[in-house]
């Protein structure tokens, strides 16, 4: 549910007024930056697919009716930039490397005197997990960074990619396994220990999040928890999951560049002049 600053905000702008349609966009522009800079993978496709996305989002405001938050509706709009992008640059290489020292340039912890170590170690985990987000095939990438970076729901998600929520719901499994395999050295060092017992481990991270998910039975719920007490291997894993899903909330974003600020606000008025 948007908050109720952006609601006025969306509804003077439907009414026409500039300053609220500048500002609303201003709100969501770093979120569509961030989304575009991972699913493109290169800063330059995001840079025009932010201001594609925003001069559309400009032009047919007065046609958004709400079914979906705004930033659904935006993130389905970016995508289908990136999407149009890619497919412009067929001859370009499929899958392009993030720019050297992008991943871990700028980043810096929020407390004023970190120490040194723990400072560099988050620096390590927020590089080693912008590789593992660009390593993964575009269709779970984009899944991934919906779902588990931007905090859309599955049905949310469901809106912006047009699949179905079990397809959703598949490609998140797997992209969350594949991000934490590998950011498992950094968290969990030492990935051996005992097991439960002579039987094999279930599949504990596919478990975990479908467990995340919702889609487990409590049963299920309950006998995993009673192998993960006895597990310190699968609940290790597990523990790396969680942390896996809560440094994609909490790692800095990259900060949309004050000249492509200053360009994409210079194009939205020029819209909007034009359509004054």
């Amino acid at each position: 549910m948007a908050a109720p600053e952006e609601n006025t905000l969306l509804e003077a702008a439907r009414a026409g007024d500039a300053e609220a349609l500048e500002a609303l966009l201003e709100q969501q522009e770093s979120r569509v930056y961030r989304f575009a800079r991972r699913l493109c993978r290169h800063h330059e496709d995001a840079e025009d697919v932010l201001q594609e996305s925003l001069l559309a989002a400009a032009r047919g405001l007065s046609g958004f009716r709400g079914a979906s938050s705004l930033s659904t509706w935006l993130f389905t709009i970016a995508r289908s930039h990136c999407i149009k992008k890619r497919r412009r640059s067929r001859f370009a290489p499929t899958e392009v490397s993030l720019e050297a020292g992008e991943a871990d340039a700028a980043r810096e912890s929020p407390d004023p005197a970190p120490d040194p170590e723990e400072a560099l170690h988050s620096r390590r985990l927020e590089a080693a997990l912008e590789r593992a987000i660009a390593g993964l095939d575009r269709k779970y990438r984009e899944i991934f960074v919906l779902r588990d970076v931007e905090g859309l729901t599955a049905p949310e998600v469901a809106t912006v990619t047009g699949l179905s929520i079990a397809a959703i719901k598949s490609r998140l499994h797997r992209a969350r396994a594949r991000v934490r395999e590998q950011l498992a050295p950094l968290l969990m060092p030492d990935e051996t220990g005992p097991v439960a017992s002579e039987l094999p481990c279930p599949d504990v991270v596919k478990l975990f999040s479908r467990h995340l998910e919702g889609d487990i039975s409590p049963r299920t719920c309950a006998r995993m928890e009673e192998h993960l007490a006895a597990c310190p291997r699968c609940r290790a894993s597990c523990d790396a999951l969680r942390d896996v899903l809560q440094l994609c909330r909490t790692a800095p974003s990259p900060e949309v560049p004050a000249a492509l600020q200053e360009k994409v606000r210079t194009a939205i008025r020029a819209v909007l002049d034009a359509a004054g």
